[in-house]
């Protein structure tokens, strides 16, 4: 049996940086979109471009193949590039520790059970799923 296939759009952001926060995951199955949105008192654009993506992840409820948009370098990069050295290292970069290692922990768990597939998009260049990330990120921000 094949495995559904999902593609997910993740924005985050904070104003100011660090502050209040947002992020939001659009999420489509079989054609049909699903909104995420949620907010945090106090956080960093980082934090919740990776919280929307643990909860985009989390949001799926069987073993899927995924892509993933992001118009976040740091959460590409990371998950893609950096992952295996801080693994390797113990969580530690170049730079000393990593930042955000809870996130980072629970965004594998996240990932465990599906084959994703991480892309990053332009932000605010006419995606109109990435837009709408971006404008659900404002209105759970400003809730």
């Amino acid at each position: 049996m094949r495995k559904p296939i999902v593609t997910i759009y993740t924005d985050g952001g904070c104003d100011p940086n660090p502050g209040r926060g947002g992020w939001a995951a659009v999420i489509q199955i079989d054609g049909k979109t699903t909104e995420l949105s949620g907010c945090e008192a106090q956080s960093t654009n980082n934090r919740m471009e990776l919280t929307a993506a643990i909860q985009g992840l989390k949001s799926i409820k069987e073993p899927s193949t995924v892509t993933l948009y992001t118009d976040s370098t740091y959460l590409q990069k990371g998950i893609t590039e950096w992952m295996p050295g801080w693994l390797r290292k113990n969580w530690r970069g170049s730079n000393g520790p990593v930042l955000n290692v809870d996130l980072w922990k629970e965004l594998l768990d996240a990932e465990k059970p599906h084959e994703v597939t991480w892309k990053w998009v332009k932000g605010h260049s006419t995606n109109r799923f990435n837009d709408r990330a971006d404008a659900l990120v404002h209105q759970a921000r400003n809730k």
